[in-house]
């Protein structure tokens, strides 16, 4: 195997930022540009002891892929050889490890010990003066078992030593600033803001850890653990990576990772294996317990627990940890590829039940975002289902907590709130309703399924409001083909009719049609009236534009109808829409993989034109309206050119952006006056427009503005 090359440093302007390329909700992989090369997260910062190095640094460099490590500035500085050499030659040299190196500062010990004999100011100047990239202020350990008034004042104690802490770390070195507050909500909340807003010349902390939490997972008290990291979230920058510090078992990763860590750090990896123990993603496992492997890995290639055993204690101790730390990383790139394909909810689901005290804690956070509190806690949860992007393409697996995954959640409340009863019916005439029909016993795609009785009760019945039951939830027929209610796998009787006439009366009372006579009807497909047919089934597709336009894009269904006056559509041979045209100009297409909508440029014109809502900035109130327009995001004047020619939009030239603006759905790009500059999908959130500074924020589709000849 070719050694891999040590890493290019970032660019002085790009140095301590942070840029986000995938998200999935809470969840993001990220990079964290420091001296030593970019950082992508989440990612686990392995700890090294640098007097027990069960693993040379340098080998997880070239063979492991880590990118990033963390060792004890404590601990070097106490002995002094180890601080010698460090100041002298530099904690990289002193690990012979390329990578980025981040520092802890001695506050752990404190926990353990009960005090270190350095001073907040003078273990920061050491960190700094042996060249770490990222070290650590010496903040007070908060333990769970501390009285609240001794709570506060580590919190209060901590923050003022933040200042001081960054003036001495200056433009030398990037520095974590940890949350502490026990296991109470509000004391984190209050230690993230004001960790947070901590700075000294303009430059404040790169990575918010999670303090004092190792107490908690020794006693596996997981839901307090996702407690405080709720809370914590709900103050911190987003644009400062957050790190749960002292947690690196793979089990926990999939659901800390789901809402919002960025950073794990352990020393589990070794020691585990000194104690005989392996790391795998369901949980510890014994060596003495077993005769089989129950996860493999390239360090136990071509060995048996037996022969494993029968090692001199070194050898064994290293073989283990070399695959428990393969496990871990392996883990994260699992993590990472489930952010990139949307599943990252589905793998803690999974996980969950790996422990009956990770499971207590799953569904505790299930309770969150059925009925977010209102305190910090709630805070997170409303902003993680709000950038969570509704759609998913491929299949949605049927099960039991379907309907608490955050993606569903969100698209059922954009349901419940933009979803109108037609203005007109396809006869032309208006009024309220007669009738609903709900359409049962048939799985999708119901434009196959069930077209026929549709069209046929429209015909006998103009204005009858369809309905289809799905095992989540009756949904209107104008979104049969949007995920995920198009696209749940599961056995056939999942669509077997499973609701009574109360359930579904209390859905349709979210749809203000519940005192409209219910018809329920198992369909055929076929169209016994040819007459009308066509008629009614234009209207069906004009309809599904419009309710889409409001659902996805918080375009006013009365918008939508003047966006799609003359509309006329090209299908597929599976009688889908695929482009929509007004006026004779294409202005949208469907997606297939998800049924979202993707907008065109002339689209995207018409939609501004109609957004009468003041041009979006940074620090100011978003409208308060079910339908507040197309989400547009207004870059400054100097990125016009680039952006209207097609480029993506970028972190740093964005003066504002609505805050209905969802991750994964249409926005359009603006300038100062509100003209239409571009259009795309929007990476981030309007909050972290706000605060980002590198990275891509939209991916434009199309560029609104001419090409120079």
């Amino acid at each position: 195997m070719a050694a891999r090359n040590d890493p290019e440093p970032c660019r002085e302007q790009y140095w301590g930022l942070f840029e986000i390329t995938h998200r999935d909700g809470a969840a993001r992989i990220g990079r964290l540009h420091s001296k030593h090369g970019a950082i992508t997260t989440p990612m686990l910062l392995p700890v090294i002891n640098p007097n027990l190095r069960t693993i040379e640094p340098r080998e997880m460099w070239e063979k492991f892929g880590i990118e990033a490590l963390i060792t004890n500035s404590y601990v070097i500085w106490k002995h002094e050889d180890l601080r010698t050499t460090a100041l002298s030659d530099g904690i990289h040299s002193l690990l012979d490890f390329p990578g980025a190196v981040v520092t802890d500062s001695g506050t752990f010990q404190s926990y353990v010990y009960g005090d270190v004999e350095v001073g907040p100011e003078e273990i920061v100047t050491f960190q700094r003066d042996m060249g770490v990239d990222i070290g650590t202020m010496l903040d007070v350990f908060g333990r769970p078992d501390m009285s609240r008034e001794e709570l506060e004042g580590a919190v209060e104690e901590t923050a003022d030593r933040a200042e001081p802490s960054l003036a001495v770390a200056g433009s030398e070195m990037l520095l974590n600033g940890p949350i502490q507050g026990g296991t109470h909500a509000d004391l984190r909340a209050q230690s993230s803001l004001l960790m947070g807003s901590s700075e000294s010349e303009g430059r404040g902390f790169a990575v918010h850890p999670i303090g004092g939490i190792v107490p908690l997972m020794e006693q596996q008290r997981y839901r307090e653990l996702f407690e405080i990291l709720l809370a914590s979230k709900s103050n911190l920058p987003p644009d400062r990576p957050v790190h749960f510090f002292g947690c690196g078992h793979p089990m926990l990763f999939p659901m800390a990772i789901a809402l919002g860590v960025d950073l794990f750090d352990s020393a589990a990896y070794a020691i585990f294996a000194r104690d005989d123990r392996l790391l795998t993603p369901e949980g510890t496992v014994k060596l003495g317990d077993i005769q089989e492997w129950p996860f493999n890995s390239h360090a136990l290639f071509g060995t048996t627990p037996q022969g494993v055993r029968e090692m001199e204690r070194d050898e064994r101790s290293v073989i283990l940890a070399k695959h428990n730390l393969e496990v871990t990383q392996s883990e994260l790139a699992r993590c990472r590829e489930s952010i990139r394909n949307g599943t990252i909810w589905e793998l803690a689901e999974k996980r969950s039940h790996a422990s009956p005290y990770l499971r207590d804690a799953f569904l505790w956070v299930q309770e969150q975002l059925d009925d977010p509190d209102d305190g910090p806690v709630g805070d997170s949860v409303l902003r993680m289902i709000a950038s969570t992007n509704p759609l998913r393409g491929g299949g949605e697996g049927f099960g039991d907590e379907i309907e608490s995954r955050p993606h569903i959640l969100h698209i059922q409340a954009l349901l419940a709130t933009r979803w109108r009863v037609p203005g007109s019916w396809w006869d032309s005439t208006t009024g309220p309703p007669e009738r609903v029909l709900l359409i049962e016993g048939v799985p999708p795609p119901w434009r196959i399924s069930a077209l026929g009785s549709v069209i046929e009760h429209l015909v006998e019945e103009p204005r009858t409001v369809v309905m289809i039951s799905t095992p989540i939830g009756p949904i209107p027929f104008s979104i049969e083909d949007v995920s995920p209610w198009c696209h749940l796998t599961g056995p056939r009787g999942i669509w077997d009719p499973i609701f009574d006439d109360q359930e579904i009366l209390e859905v349709l009372e979210e749809f203000g049609i519940s005192d409209v006579p219910l018809i329920r009807a198992i369909p055929r497909d076929e169209v016994e009236d040819q007459t009308k047919a066509a008629e009614v089934r234009a209207w069906l597709d004009r309809c599904s534009v419009v309710d889409k336009l409001a659902l996805l894009c918080a375009i006013n269904p009365s918008d939508g109808c003047k966006m799609t006056e003359g509309m006329t559509s090209r299908k597929s041979r599976t009688d889908r829409l695929v482009n929509v045209n007004s006026g004779g100009k294409h202005i949208l297409s469907p997606r297939l993989t998800d049924g979202g909508v993707s907008l065109t440029t002339h689209g995207a014109s018409i939609a501004n034109c109609l957004n009468h809502f003041p041009v979006p900035e940074f620090g100011t109130s978003g409208e308060d309206s079910d339908f507040p327009g197309i989400p547009r995001v207004c870059i400054i004047d100097d990125a016009v050119p680039f952006v209207g020619k097609g480029r993506n939009v970028m972190h740093g030239y964005i003066s504002g952006a609505d805050s209905h603006l969802t991750p994964g759905q249409p926005c359009i790009v603006i300038d100062s006056t509100g003209a239409l500059i571009a259009h795309g999908i929007p990476i981030t959130t309007h909050l972290e427009m706000s605060y980002l500074r590198k990275g891509v924020a939209v991916k434009v589709r199309e560029g609104a503005l001419k090409q120079d000849s």
